[in-house]
């Protein structure tokens, strides 16, 4: 199965903010290019990846199989409308594995967008830790923070994140 790697972020040396995250880790996450050849290719219909059962081999793996798929379908659009403007999608996770961002777009001029992927229809504020992290070390070098959703509707949560379905994103 084909799989891309996703480099971890370091923030630009045009960036304003390069020194206030300055323990990040360095591993790749990786994700693959088609997930959904991946599920077919794995025997894996909607009903199981709807019911968490998987039909093929077992795989190790954090959280549901349908969750890593979904990321891996995001990260496929995010990557695309990013390389058309010339951004960079990467992520981010401290050294200690306290904080991770999903998706880091950024520009050449250190400015990002930061993207987190749940596999639900509402999100908490639990769910947005991270990104409310993040914004606070980085400031005004932070252009915008979203979650990506299953749910119906885009709309914007009182502390300024966007809430996004997947399903209408596009450049």
């Amino acid at each position: 199965m084909p799989v891309e790697k996703q480099a971890d972020w370091r923030p630009s040396l045009a960036s304003k903010s390069r020194s206030q995250i300055a323990r990040l880790a360095a591993p790749h996450k990786h994700h693959l290019v088609g997930p959904a050849l991946a599920a077919r290719l794995l025997g894996i219909g909607a009903g199981s990846l709807l019911e968490g059962q998987s039909a093929g081999p077992p795989m190790p793996r954090d959280g549901t199989l349908l969750g890593a798929l979904f990321e891996s379908l995001v990260t496929l659009g995010v990557r695309t409308f990013a390389q058309a403007a010339e951004a960079s999608t990467r992520h981010l996770r401290t050294k200690s594995g306290e904080h991770e961002v999903d998706l880091i777009v950024e520009r050449a001029d250190g400015s990002v967008l930061a993207i987190e992927v749940k596999l639900a229809r509402s999100v908490s504020d639990a769910d947005v830790r991270h990104l409310l992290w993040l914004r606070e070390r980085i400031g005004a070098d932070l252009l915008d923070a979203m979650i990506v959703t299953t749910g119906p509707a885009a709309y914007r949560r009182r502390d300024g994140i966007a809430v996004v379905p997947a399903a209408l994103l596009g450049p």
